[in-house]
């Protein structure tokens, strides 16, 4: 029996492995498929030894090395029943004659990480693992967490296990405890911009330059830019402004309440603005830090306007 597990899931991939293992009567026989040799093949597809009749093999990353990969092919059909192999391949090569076997021949499971299309997913997700951790989250509790961590589930995992010593879970708790991810940082920048509070937008990106890279924070600024101006200027609801992005709809009804406010002129302003500023970054030699500062009191000023 051969198992493939792939993907780039880390969370979804381990999660599994631990379930098959957890299954397993016996103790499991973990290979680095990077340094495995052709001789070993025959003993670990089709041989038995004399403690166990069952057997659970693991092998990672067998498909970067590439000449084994290629050779493997023929030994798939070749597993014992009492054999059973799992692959861990993050990003196996779907071309290849090797993989396309075990696509015939084996149980695939292909896992992806998760975006901001999958939010909604991930809020439901939290709820299900609070409630196998020993506690309840509601779905607003949910909402702020995945907003305030992100999608990425071994963060949010993390972020349960603190919880779970706490007993009660309010949202209140939730933005104490848990510490917010760079986005939730950058969308409260971005607040204060709006707010035209221009003091704050200073203190708030002298902390930011202490451990963030200055481009990857724009490139949030200019994210939250555009998804406040489609809001301004459409007529759909934030949730489907969400949908239609691909952002988290509790990110995006946080910015409704601006976008509510904001002139059609501001709007294109707020536009303008960015591009501007994103030209300037990819073509000045000054301190990205002092020029997205620039920008941000300029929103400040359009703040102010409204």
């Amino acid at each position: 029996m051969i198992t493939v597990i792939t993907g780039e899931n880390g969370f979804e991939n381990d999660r599994l492995l631990r379930q098959i293992e957890v299954q397993f009567d016996g103790t499991p026989e973990r290979i680095d498929g990077t340094e495995l040799e052709l001789k070993r093949v025959p003993d670990l597809l089709m041989g038995t030894t004399l403690f166990a009749s069952k057997r659970l093999v693991i092998i990672k990353n067998l498909s970067e090395n590439k000449s084994l990969w290629n050779e493997f092919e023929p030994w798939i059909a070749r597993a014992n029943d009492d054999v059973h192999l799992i692959l861990m391949e993050q990003k196996p090569d779907k071309r290849t004659k090797t993989y396309k076997t075990l696509q015939k021949n084996a149980t695939l499971h292909e896992s992806r990480l998760w975006t901001d299309r999958d939010s909604v997913k991930a809020e439901q997700w939290a709820t299900q693992e609070a409630r196998s951790l020993g506690f309840e989250l509601d779905k607003k509790s949910a909402q702020i967490l995945v907003a305030r961590v992100g999608v990425d589930q071994w963060q949010l995992f993390g972020a349960l296990q603190k919880l779970a010593v706490l007993g009660e879970v309010t949202p209140e708790i939730i933005e104490e405890i848990i510490e917010a991810n760079p986005a939730e940082n950058v969308f409260n920048l971005f607040d204060a911009a709006l707010n035209g509070n221009g003091s704050s937008v200073k203190h708030m990106l002298g902390v930011l330059a202490l451990a963030e890279d200055p481009y990857r924070v724009f490139g949030l600024l200019s994210s939250q830019a555009f998804q406040l101006v489609a809001l301004s200027l459409g007529e759909k609801s934030s949730a489907e402004v969400a949908k239609d992005l691909g952002a988290h709809p509790f990110a995006l009804s946080k910015l409704a309440p601006h976008a509510k406010k904001m002139s059609r002129m501001n709007a294109k302003q707020l536009l303008a603005l960015f591009v501007e500023a994103d030209a300037t970054l990819k073509s000045s030699a000054h301190d990205p830090w002092l020029l997205i500062e620039r920008a941000l009191l300029k929103v400040c000023l359009l703040g102010r306007l409204r």
